[in-house]
């Protein structure tokens, strides 16, 4: 059964129906299964005797406010010596639900139900007389997964969701394109194609700098890799497609439906995966219905399929790269990881949005992981990068390249000359310069150095947050089977979808040459934190609240590309998927009046742009009202995820009056050491209300951990 379909309440404890024993059963089973194996980290793999798979989201979701009220806490003591649940146990759980279920259908000898539970559940039986469970969700995505599962075809659910999202993203490329016939620069769509052709037929060390004034190169090497592969195949299929400077402007319906292929092919060997991995193992404690709900609802999030599959880009590769490696950091494996995110920098250099977030976690973990461990970590670390990019810029590097050659590529991806922003987009610059006339005021070298100090003091809350977890939580000291300290979880890892959310909404906010489409990047982290969130939570209303704003942020340009059909049915598909309802919105809290205030405002611009032109005076008008009434919402959002790292550092201990950790060398040798008190207190109230109740243990070598570990790649 799943949990999150019955609401946050748990149920009175003096209930006499068998229904509501069942239910109540069921919830304080899975409760007290979710606290013995940590609360937030659940036992997931199915070998009792093999590598334990430690997922870091909890049952109930950050920043829940219900949940405080609402949560179950044991004694500290209690949850330190508590065993981790077996498959025994949940067999258990199992048969004493089968037997209250048979009790309620009158199957049980002895057994009757009232006359009065009776009337009050002839609504939850089927035509046959079963137990049907009703559910009251408005969730057309959780709807549509639980018939499935009622029709004991459940196992079809996630080939399904892929086989719907990959259609929904071909009927979209059925439509425009950037710049499609519209000679002689076109638009995205012939820069793509214009560099498969270079890449082909040009040695790397051209790559960058022919013809710069016709789509010149300027993304990293990764992406003229991946270009080249693109243009050598489809060179086998039709060589004219790719005819160096013969096919510019080449709008065949075979070229075009190569190329709208090369995205979804890409998709689905990158971006697809990670997104799956996500809800497999971020998302572990939850239930299969859950994890799949949260797949359909990422894979078919509007705004990369518009930008991806509308306009036409890569981005879903650089997004895909960039969740792999948050996913080999949720399982430990950080090496990987830190070789993901190399890989997503290297394909496109907007990865650095998310840079400060990462670099500083796994400073962070090598912090926590004490003197030795921690610096044996941060050299491996440092040589896997470094020998990363290496091999990325390889052919521009001596003596495969010349010492001129190097600056070239640098010179490209970081184009300074281009300007603060460019178009009208959603950020500070350009939202302040309807008043403040920026670039006026200052010179280009000027801009660069505040737009740099402004995007580090808009990280800075996110780095802060992270090293300050490393340096406060206490020290790592377990031991492993084989007597090497190896922990596969890190108290930290909870911070770091926030930091990646205030990260790159800082870098979108106040960075040096932003344009429209960069918001993909803070609406990444804030669609995983969303998709597994109640719909009463506050992160689910931000979550939707942001998602909508960014394709409207994004009308100008999709409105410029023909694709309004697509922008108004995605949004419309999505928010059915999430249930959410406009004309539902809770006053009550702020980011529900912000939300009614933002979609009457948006509802109001997309009227008028039908029937009122903008005065000749002021052409621009609408696309600056779309700035004005986007902006205040990205600075909410990232004021927002600040406030949610001070709420998740407190409540992982990593506040407050807890004390600096001091290095231990080995742990000492007895059966179980008491934790430091931050960790007591980490156990307590306000950190199980976020999921985080696991207190860990240290245990003398040779005993096996209470919670399993995997070792550092």
């Amino acid at each position: 059964m799943d949990t999150s379909d019955l609401g946050p309440h748990l149920p009175n404890r003096k209930t006499s129906s068998p229904l509501q024993r069942l239910r109540t059963t069921s919830l304080r089973t899975k409760r007290d299964a979710s606290w013995r194996s940590g609360g937030a980290h659940s036992v997931t793999s199915q070998d009792p005797n093999g590598p334990e798979i430690l997922s870091p989201i909890p049952r109930r979701h950050f920043l829940e406010p219900h949940a405080i009220r609402d949560s179950w806490t044991p004694a500290a003591s209690e949850a330190a010596s508590s065993p981790p649940s077996s498959p025994t146990t949940r067999i258990g759980t199992h048969r004493s639900l089968r037997s209250m279920a048979e009790e309620l259908d009158g199957k049980i000898p002895g057994q009757s139900v009232s006359p009065s539970s009776t009337a009050s559940q002839s609504s939850l039986r089927g035509s046959s007389g079963k137990l049907r469970l009703v559910h009251d969700d408005s969730s057309m995505a959780r709807r549509w997964t639980r018939w499935m599962s009622d029709r004991g075809i459940s196992s079809w659910v996630v080939p399904a969701s892929i086989v719907l999202a990959t259609w929904v993203k071909y009927c979209i490329g059925l439509g425009s394109y950037s710049g499609q016939g519209k000679p002689p620069m076109f638009g995205d769509y012939e820069a793509q194609r214009h560099w498969m052709e270079i890449t082909q037929y040009l040695p790397t060390s051209k790559w960058y700098y022919y013809d710069l004034q016709y789509w010149g190169l300027d993304y990293p090497p990764l992406t003229a890799y991946h270009s080249w592969l693109c243009g050598i195949i489809g060179s086998w299929i039709n060589p004219q497609w790719f005819a160096l400077d013969d096919s510019r402007g080449i709008e065949s319906v075979e070229s075009k439906l190569f190329m709208r292929s090369s995205v979804l092919v890409s998709d689905i060997l990158i971006y697809v995966p990670a997104i799956y991995m996500f809800t497999r193992s971020w998302q572990a404690t939850r239930s299969k219905r859950t994890q799949t709900t949260s797949l359909l609802i990422l894979l078919l999030q509007p705004a990369l399929l518009l930008i991806d599959f509308g306009h036409f880009q890569y981005n879903s590769v650089m997004l895909g790269l960039t969740l792999v490696s948050l996913n080999c950091f949720a399982l430990g494996y950080d090496i990987f990881g830190a070789l993901a995110f190399v890989a997503s920098l290297g394909f496109k250099q907007m990865a650095l949005y998310y840079a400060p977030a990462i670099g500083s976690y796994l400073l962070a973990k090598c912090i926590w992981l004490g003197a030795v461990q921690g610096q044996l970590h941060l050299v491996r670390l440092g040589m896997v990068t470094v020998l990363a990019f290496i091999l990325v810029f390889l052919p521009f590097l001596p003596p495969f390249g010349s010492v001129d050659g190097m600056k070239q590529p640098v010179v490209r991806i970081f184009p300074f000359a281009r300007g603060l922003f460019e178009d009208k987009v959603a950020n500070f610059w350009c939202a302040s310069n309807v008043v403040f006339k920026w670039k006026n005021r200052f010179s280009t070298p000027v801009l660069i150095k505040i737009s740099t100090a402004m995007t580090a003091v808009g990280f800075l809350p996110a780095a802060v947050s992270l090293l300050n977890a490393g340096w406060r939580l206490p020290p790592f000291s377990g031991l492993t089977r084989a007597g090497k300290a190896a922990p596969s979880y890190t108290p930290i890892l909870p911070l770091l979808p926030y930091a990646a959310l205030s990260s790159s909404f800082s870098f979108f906010l106040f960075s040096f040459q932003v344009h429209e489409k960069t918001i993909l990047l803070p609406l990444l982290p804030i669609s995983l934190l969303l998709a597994g969130s109640s719909s009463e939570s506050s992160v689910f209303a931000w979550g939707v609240l942001v998602n909508n704003v960014a394709c409207f942020s994004m009308w100008p340009l999709l409105q410029k590309d023909g694709l309004g059909i697509q922008y108004i049915a995605l949004l419309v598909l999505w928010n059915r998927l999430l249930g959410y309802d406009l004309f539902k919105l809770q006053i009550g809290s702020f980011v529900g009046l912000l939300s009614l205030l933002v979609y009457t405002a948006i509802f109001v611009v997309h009227i008028a742009e039908i029937f009122v032109s903008p005065p000749s005076r002021y052409p621009d008008l609408y696309p600056v009202l779309n700035v004005l009434i986007s902006m205040p919402v990205f600075g909410f959002a990232w004021i927002w995820s600040n406030k949610c790292l001070l709420e998740v550092s407190w409540a992982i201990g990593a506040l407050g009056n807890s004390q600096p950790k001091k290095e231990t060398s080995e742990p000492k040798d007895v059966r179980e050491i008491s934790p430091p008190p931050s960790v007591v207190r980490a156990a307590g109230q306000r950190t199980r209300s976020l999921g985080y109740g696991h207190v860990p243990t240290v245990r003398k070598r040779g005993a096996i951990p209470e919670m399993g570990d995997r070792k550092l790649s």
